[in-house]
Parts: C-alpha cells; sequence; structure tokens
C-alpha cells in the first residue's frame, strides 16, 4: 500500500521544519508566518494530499476535536434544520459532530450523557426533556460546556451552563390570536405529551383569556406529536358540539395530520377549518393550502447554538451561565379563513 504522508515529508519538500509546518495547519494568528513560506507549506500539501492525523491532534492538544448533540427524534424535520446549522459552524472549526437520537426517553438521555462524560466529545447542546441542569454538573465539572435548547427563559448560575430559548408562550399567543383576527371564536388545540406543548398550550389558554373567549377541556386534544396523532386529536376535535371552526396545532406534523381528518369529514380549508402550525417545516408551505405557522429559525438557531458552545471552548467569555432569546416569526399562508362572529 501506498504510505501516507506525512508532516516530516511535507517539511522536507517545502525546505522548512516540521514546526512551521504545523504553525500553517493550526493558522494561530499569534505566530508571524511569511506569506511565500506559508503558500510554499499549502503547495507541498495539496501535491502530497497530506491530511493531518485527528487521533495525534487530539492527544497532542488533550481534546477530542468532536462536539456532541443530543436530540429527540432525528425524523422530525425540526431537528435535521437545527443540526445542519451546528454542523456549518463545527465545519468552519474543523470539528466533528456527533448526533444522539433519544426517541424522547429519560433512559436514552442519561446513558448518551455518560457516553459524552466518558470522553465523546469536547462539549455539547442538547434538547433534553428529562435532564435537569443538576443532572449536567458532572460534565460541567469536568471542564465539558453545554448548551441546551429550552422552551422558556431558565435560572443562570456560576457555571458554564448556556441556555438558548424560545418564548413558546409569546409565539402561541401569536399564532392564536391572528385566528382571532380573522373573527374565530371556537379555537381549539393540537397538543403533544412532552417537549415545549406545555408552554405552547398556555399561550393558546391565555390569547383566548384575553378575548374572552370559551376554552372547554376537550377542546384541548392530546396526542403524539406527529401526523397519526395529528390526525387523531383533530377526529376527537371535529366530534365536540359545537365544533372548533379553527385549531391550533403544537408542531406542523400534527397541523398536517389535521389536514387528513378535516378532509375525510368532508370539511374544507380554510373555508370549514381554519388551522396554524408551529416549526414552519420545509413542506409546510408545499401542502394545499400552504400552512400557516410559527418559523422559529432552525438552521439559525443550531449555529447559534454551536457559536456559544465554542464561546466556551474558546474560553474568551466570564465562566457564568448565560440565557439568550431566539426570534420567533407568525408567517400567514392559506390556511386561515376569515369568519364572521355569527359563525365564528
Amino acid at each position: 500500500m501506498k504510505k501516507r504522508p506525512t508532516q516530516a515529508d511535507v517539511a522536507q519538500l517545502a525546505n522548512v521544519s516540521q514546526a512551521m509546518v504545523s504553525y500553517v495547519l493550526n493558522d494561530n494568528p499569534a505566530i508571524s508566518i511569511p506569506a511565500e513560506t506559508r503558500q510554499r507549506v499549502l503547495d507541498v500539501i495539496q501535491m502530497l494530499g497530506y491530511r493531518p492525523n485527528r487521533t495525534a491532534r487530539s492527544l497532542r492538544a488533550s481534546k477530542t476535536f468532536t462536539i456532541a448533540a443530543i436530540i429527540p427524534d432525528i425524523t422530525n424535520p425540526f431537528y435535521p434544520a437545527f443540526t445542519r446549522g451546528i454542523q456549518d459552524v463545527a465545519d468552519q472549526r474543523d470539528y466533528d459532530v456527533i448526533i444522539y437520537n433519544t426517541d424522547g426517553l429519560a433512559e436514552k438521555e442519561h446513558r448518551y450523557l455518560q457516553s459524552i462524560l466518558e470522553g465523546r466529545g469536547d462539549g455539547l447542546i442538547a434538547v433534553l426533556f428529562h435532564t435537569s441542569a443538576k443532572d449536567l454538573f458532572p460534565l460541567l465539572d469536568h471542564g465539558i460546556p453545554v448548551v441546551r435548547l429550552e422552551a422558556a427563559p431558565k435560572a443562570v448560575g456560576n457555571r458554564p451552563l448556556d441556555n438558548l430559548y424560545l418564548d413558546n408562550v409569546g409565539a402561541a399567543q401569536a399564532a392564536v390570536c391572528a385566528l382571532i383576527d380573522r373573527g374565530h371564536r371556537r379555537i381549539g388545540m393540537l397538543a403533544g405529551h412532552k417537549g415545549p406543548t406545555n408552554y405552547r398550550v398556555l399561550g393558546y389558554q391565555q390569547a383566548l383569556q384575553a378575548h374572552d373567549l370559551p376554552a372547554p377541556p376537550d377542546w384541548i386534544q392530546v396526542a403524539p406529536l406527529n401526523e397519526l396523532g395529528g390526525y387523531q386529536a383533530m377526529r376527537a376535535l371535529l366530534d365536540c358540539d359545537p365544533r372548533p371552526t379553527a385549531v391550533f396545532a403544537a408542531n406542523d406534523l400534527m397541523a398536517m395530520g389535521a389536514y387528513v381528518a378535516i378532509r375525510e369529514a368532508g370539511l374544507r380549508i380554510p373555508q370549514d377549518v381554519s388551522v396554524v402550525g408551529f416549526d414552519n417545516i420545509p413542506t409546510a408551505k408545499l401542502i394545499s393550502p400552504p400552512l400557516s405557522t410559527i418559523d422559529q429559525f432552525q438552521q439559525q438557531a443550531g449555529q447559534r447554538a454551536a457559536e456559544m458552545l465554542f464561546e466556551r471552548l474558546d474560553q474568551s467569555i466570564p465562566p457564568v451561565g448565560r440565557s439568550e432569546e431566539r426570534p420567533y416569526q407568525f408567517i400567514e399562508r392559506g390556511s386561515i379563513g376569515q369568519v364572521s362572529n355569527e359563525n365564528g
């Protein structure tokens, strides 16, 4: 087999020291390298097809040059965009990314945290349903910073635990108020069992209360946060008397399941039932009619979470926790119809 080129080979052909090759590869701004020398080394690297030995690099730096991301459901279209944002930033820093999928299970969350503690990553970005800040202290105490994607503001302490959160209550209020502004007075909700759905239910309830609108218990149907769950919950809502003229779904997957149930009942969207979702997944604008929803900018969230993590890894910020809000935007499309007060 052909011998893999080494730093020594690059140094010999470029007529520089092996240390100089390392300086060029690491691109340390504190070390001044003549432009001609840098270019000569880079040309030899390209000619030989040299690739740094990641294992040796890790041993020298006492780092894995890997970050971990724990997510609950890779099949949910929210998370590929989120992890893509993480990957974009990690690529710029020449870091690898390990993705752990928990299926929203506590046992998997704790097992993967232990794996990271045993040396599988230099830092962690996580969406956790069953893990408290205290459960993360062993990682923090071993110098492994953590950034959590949260559903609400969290208290910060003197440990390097950062929170990137969305105002789910306010976002849900914005979605429901859009329906109220169109004349709807009977508005139901499709809610989930876990994750940020409790905050979205609270936002839904607060919006109705602020407008003195009814919120019967059976107008909130709880089901899994997927298409089948949305379908089943929507069928239950349609059996209510009176039935809602509009529905707010805790995520876009549930909203798409609701579309099927509404049409099976012989009803039209939005003429008979208006629908609003949450997440603005790519399919939301492709279905007919296009789905009105809350955009929470998943890819940008992943990018910002990774930036916050690398700020910790670079030790460029004070060693105290941060809680940073991320943006959302209501996107109105064709799934909302206007109704009169008498019919709404």
